[in-house]
């Protein structure tokens, strides 16, 4: 049948179909079993072979196969592949009809998305004898790729890894019926020359070839074009194996149990015969030439996880390890969650202050995030978090910890910040009160005099003392309990209203007293307070 008009091919060279034989016989030998798995071929009922246009009855078959020989079939170098069966069907019309050959020549034929289609009838696991090799049909099969790869600068076929991948799956299989090793370092493969007119091949002389061969290299052609023939190499390598060692990923590397591997090889799926999944060694998936990627189940703790692929051949590639992490325990607060006050500017509306701890997680702690009173998201290692509160209302403040394997623990507390003013203390020496809408409630007591103390009680389990600040400003002494335990400069380059200078925090919640005594700096003795601020 004729070509499609889109992809009609130009007319391939003709390959004389002549050949001597060591004893060909047209009694069908047995088949022989390959040490390498069998290719997916497009049978010729598949292809839509016209078997009344051949040579009716079997071919003419040979003892053996040593050497198999790659062609193109020089014809049109641009086609889609949805056309090859035409194709293929238009080369078996050419070499009947017009070489007056019994059959088409080649032994296979391969497209360039790496569809195989069964050549000469016969029996594809039969040592037929084709028309492909002038002189050297006998105990060769013919590989023909659909297109043209030229030596010149002519349009080529483009040559893709599937192509290659398929050319060498054939040609490892009808080899392995053999024991023939497709890519050995030395030309092993001995053929008789059958013809006398094909110099500089001499009739009943024997030749060695490499198992996988061109054309040209049995003939005097350019067949199968310089582009295709220096891709010889290539496809020995993929005939041979093993594998190229697959590069994998496993998603997520933390997790309940479940996971994806997911993994890539530069080796074509025709030579590949399947893949294995590993667990710390062991087999747990075992998955088609064509996948790549498996689901899998891990139990608690690190695991190593392998590819293990299998060429068509039987040789085998392994993975380097990645790892997985399997986790169900939730992560814990072994500092927990607290609530202090910390310097700033304090307002009738708000109070500055801090949350404080720390996440941990026996794998690997992902995040911690505030989702009340406000959402906030922080990092693992983070421990504090500067907010603010309303002052004399209670809050709840909640964190959630978050692991890598996605288990979460919520902590809370509920804490109330309140604002004592300075007319609260208890006072001693001189203190005049000032008036400004700066201070908190608009008054502030204020003090030059060398040990004036103003003296708080109060209940709670954070506290700051709240100040003004300015360049004139100076020195007072804290006491907390009854102890002495700090001096607190209130100097500033700027002025400031409302800080807390000075804070202080205990484990739990308690009756504290604060007291503060001004030093009487020599220059600027002048102590401003606007009170304190605790957490209860």
């Amino acid at each position: 049948q004729p070509a499609t008009a889109t992809s009609t091919p130009a007319s391939p060279t003709p390959s004389k179909s002549a050949s001597a034989s060591p004893s060909p016989t047209s009694t069908r030998p047995p088949a022989p079993a390959s040490t390498v798995a069998k290719p997916t071929i497009v049978t010729r009922a598949g292809w839509g072979a016209d078997e009344t246009i051949r040579e009716a009855g079997d071919p003419t078959y040979t003892d053996k196969i040593n050497a198999v020989f790659v062609h193109h079939t020089d014809t049109a170098a641009v086609y889609d592949c949805k056309d090859s069966a035409s194709i293929v069907r238009w080369v078996y019309t050419y070499h009947v009809k017009s070489n007056k050959w019994r059959d088409v020549g080649y032994n296979f034929l391969v497209d360039k998305c790496g569809t195989i289609f069964e050549g000469r009838y016969g029996g594809m696991d039969l040592p037929i004898i084709g028309a492909h090799t002038y002189g050297f049909n006998t105990r060769s099969t013919g590989i023909a790729v659909l297109g043209s790869f030229p030596d010149d600068k002519g349009a080529a076929t483009a040559i893709s890894t599937s192509m290659l991948g398929s050319v060498a799956a054939v040609a490892a299989w009808k080899l392995g019926m053999y024991g023939v090793a497709p890519n050995p370092s030395t030309k092993t493969a001995t053929l008789v020359e059958g013809a006398s007119d094909s110099p500089p091949f001499v009739l009943n002389k024997t030749y060695s070839f490499l198992p996988i061969s061109g054309h040209r290299d049995g003939f005097a052609t350019a067949c199968p074009g310089i582009n295709l023939y220096n891709k010889l190499p290539t496809i020995r390598a993929y005939a041979a194996g093993p594998v190229a060692a697959p590069t994998l990923t496993v998603s997520p590397t933390y997790t309940k149990g479940a996971a994806t591997v997911s993994w890539a090889t530069s080796t074509p799926t025709a030579v590949i015969k399947g893949f294995e999944v590993l667990v710390d060694g062991k087999p747990v998936a075992t998955v088609s030439r064509s996948t790549r990627s498996a689901a899998i189940t891990v139990a608690a703790g690190k695991h190593s996880v392998q590819i293990r692929a299998t060429h068509i051949n039987g040789k085998t590639s392994l993975s380097a390890a990645a790892s997985v992490t399997g986790d169900v325990t939730k992560p814990t607060f072994p500092t927990p969650l607290d609530v202090r006050l910390r310097g700033g500017t304090l307002s009738s509306t708000s109070i500055p202050v801090a949350l404080t701890w720390k996440a941990a997680d026996n794998a690997s702690l992902k995040s911690v995030a505030a989702t009340a009173p406000r959402a906030a998201s922080f990092g693992p290692t983070v421990t504090s978090w500067g907010t603010t509160a309303k002052p004399a209302s209670a809050v709840t403040y909640t964190l959630k910890a978050t692991d890598a394997a996605g288990n979460y623990l919520t902590t809370s507390v509920s804490r109330t910040a309140v604002i004592t003013q300075e007319t609260s203390a208890t006072r001693s020496g001189t203190w005049a009160t000032k008036k400004s809408t700066s201070y908190l409630g608009g008054a502030s007591y204020s003090s030059a005099t060398k040990n004036a103390a103003l003296t708080w009680t109060f209940t709670g389990r954070s506290v700051a003392w709240v100040v003004s600040r300015a360049a004139t400003s100076g020195q007072a002494y804290v006491y907390v309990d009854g102890v002495k335990i700090t001096t607190v400069d209130l100097k500033s380059s700027t002025t400031l209203y409302r800080q807390a200078i000075w804070t202080k925090t205990w484990s739990t919640s308690a009756k504290h007293t604060v007291k503060i005594v001004v030093v009487g700096t020599s220059g600027r003795p002048t102590v401003t307070t606007d009170g304190i601020a605790y957490v209860k």
